[in-house]
């Protein structure tokens, strides 16, 4: 290996795309570049209200161009080996037969549906519940490995929304991509729709599909659930490949872009928060929270004979190659302090977080009585129910803002101990808990609330762009300046930042805080499953 060989990481999160440079030997972070991406920021296809939220794809191929350009800015560009995706998930968009975007013909560009529709769109609901009732009454079980609740965040939920809401978009439509499988490709030159390469891990997390019944469910199953669903079985794939192997090189239109080689490898698509797991060297009996505006709680197991409940799924390889991976989660984190600030900026005034933090920090566990329940974006893990909504309770003419930004900090935590038991009760332990992502990095109060509620120390990475890291190590791997992805790992992650430990006695409160929590979702839960539909 020549000791400078470069590999590139590229994040697509939910506001904007980030490029990652790394150096081979060891890991090491030659430049950073964010591209925040200008169609959503004006919110192009979006409506909060209907929790409906689309992403253009010239907002991805403007940013890729944008950040890979910056970070090789005064750098030898021959020296780049490989580069590697990963994108939220499930965030998918129909494709003509070149697997050309919709939203990219003439008659589209403002389409919603022939946009991607982005991991939080919740606008399939019915249709999750649907395929949710079906599998259910097939044998096998088609989302027995995907916790046996299928999501509307997930990618047959979205198709046969779609399929139902736009009949225009639908007949020009040849096949159905997931983002993470587009961008490769489409960086590797694909022009034809069948020639692109699906990951792993959304195929398996994402889309039922497993060895068990040959991939894909069947088109018995499929269109038994829609008639509409007919055929598309054969539209889209029956192969699926990891992260860390090669989809390809650098296609011509890109090398010339980008100023780079045709011989640059291209590694296999992945979800953000598994790229995220790998860049902090993910191994047994670690549970990872990548941190950010949701969650995701990632481990890994090397043999899992039984099936989780609750949980968004164990693919094996989706992580990494030579384990099963597990994912659970929370529909909104990050999302959740962030509606406050646009609460209390109404009238556009600005609230600064970190100013409205130093103060929750004063205010004692319990945060004076209110109590939150964190589904503002409906509960993703564990079991599944967008149904579900955010509440507030023990609000008095006493609370105050950083008791409210408090008590929506113990929130999330609450959620992510309900995971960490889900985990725990299924025979799932784990040694300890490292939190990657911005949040983790920026906020030493949800970093301690965690590890208080949790009772466990938090371990927080030193790489502020983990899933770009990570992702740069699946390229590593792909262009074989590491035999594999393990030695990847061990060779370039960024190593451990701080750790949080809990503190006994607010643990303590919390487990009684903590069980009102668990109780008042019962209650609320049997409540809102009750109400008529609307």
């Amino acid at each position: 290996m020549q000791k400078k060989e470069l590999v590139i990481g590229l994040d697509f999160g939910s506001d904007s795309v980030r490029a990652l440079l790394a150096r081979c030997e060891d890991g090491a972070e030659l430049a950073t570049s964010v591209y925040e991406y200008p169609r959503w920021k004006a919110g192009l296809g979006c409506d909060a209200l209907r929790q409906q939220f689309r992403q253009h794809p010239l907002d991805y191929l403007e940013g890729i161009e944008h950040t890979v350009n910056a970070v090789l800015e005064n750098q030898d560009r021959s020296l780049v080996a490989g580069i590697g995706v990963d994108t939220t998930g499930s965030t998918v968009a129909a494709v003509d037969a070149h697997g050309v975007p919709l939203a990219m013909h003439p008659g589209f560009e403002e389409d919603p549906n022939a946009m991607f529709i982005l991991w939080k769109d919740h606008t399939a609901l019915t249709e999750s519940l649907e395929l949710t009732a079906a599998a259910h009454k097939a044998d096998p079980d088609y989302t027995s490995y995907e916790g046996g609740i299928y999501s509307s965040e997930w990618f047959w939920s979205k198709l046969l929304y779609t399929l139902r809401k736009s009949p225009a978009a639908v007949r020009k439509a040849a096949s159905w991509m997931e983002c993470c499988d587009w961008i490769t490709g489409n960086l590797a030159g694909c022009t034809d729709v069948r020639a692109f390469p699906r990951g792993r891990c959304a195929a398996g997390h994402k889309a039922m599909f497993h060895p068990d019944w040959n991939g894909l469910p069947p088109e018995t199953f499929l269109a038994g659930v829609d008639p509409l669903l007919g055929g598309w079985r054969e539209k889209l794939y029956d192969k699926t490949r990891t992260a860390d192997q090669a989809v390809g090189t650098l296609g011509a239109e890109w090398a010339e872009k980008l100023g780079l080689s045709r011989q640059v490898v291209i590694a296999g698509g992945a979800i953000d928060c598994h790229a995220g797991a790998v860049g902090v060297a993910i191994r047994p009996g670690e549970l990872v929270k990548v941190v950010g505006t949701s969650t995701c709680d990632l481990m890994v197991a090397p043999t899992l004979k039984k099936k989780i409940p609750g949980i968004c799924g164990q693919v094996d390889g989706s992580i990494r190659p030579d384990m099963t991976g597990l994912e659970a989660g929370q529909s909104a984190f990050g999302d959740i302090y962030a509606w406050l600030k646009r609460l209390l900026e109404w009238n556009g005034s600005g609230v600064n977080l970190s100013d409205l933090e130093k103060e929750a920090t004063k205010v004692p566990p319990g945060a004076n009585g209110i109590l939150t329940l964190d589904w503002f974006n409906g509960r993703r893990s564990p079991d599944a129910n967008e149904k579900l909504t955010g509440l507030i309770c023990g609000l008095h003419l006493g609370s105050t803002a950083p008791m409210l930004f408090r008590s929506l900090i113990e929130s999330t935590a609450f959620g992510s101990r309900a995971i960490m038991e889900r985990f725990v009760r299924e025979g799932i332990p784990f040694e300890s808990v490292t939190a990657v992502g911005g949040i983790a990095q920026k906020s030493p109060l949800v970093m301690q609330l965690l590890a208080d509620i949790l009772n466990r120390p938090i371990r927080v990475a030193k790489s502020a762009q983990i899933c770009a890291l990570g992702a740069a190590m699946y390229a590593a791997a792909a262009a074989k300046v590491y035999p594999d992805l393990l030695t990847a790992m061990e060779k370039m992650n960024s190593g451990i930042d701080a750790v949080y430990t809990p503190d006994s006695v607010r643990a303590e409160t919390y487990n009684a805080v903590y069980r009102k929590y668990a109780e008042m979702g019962i209650l609320y839960e049997k409540a809102v499953m009750k109400e008529p539909s609307v």
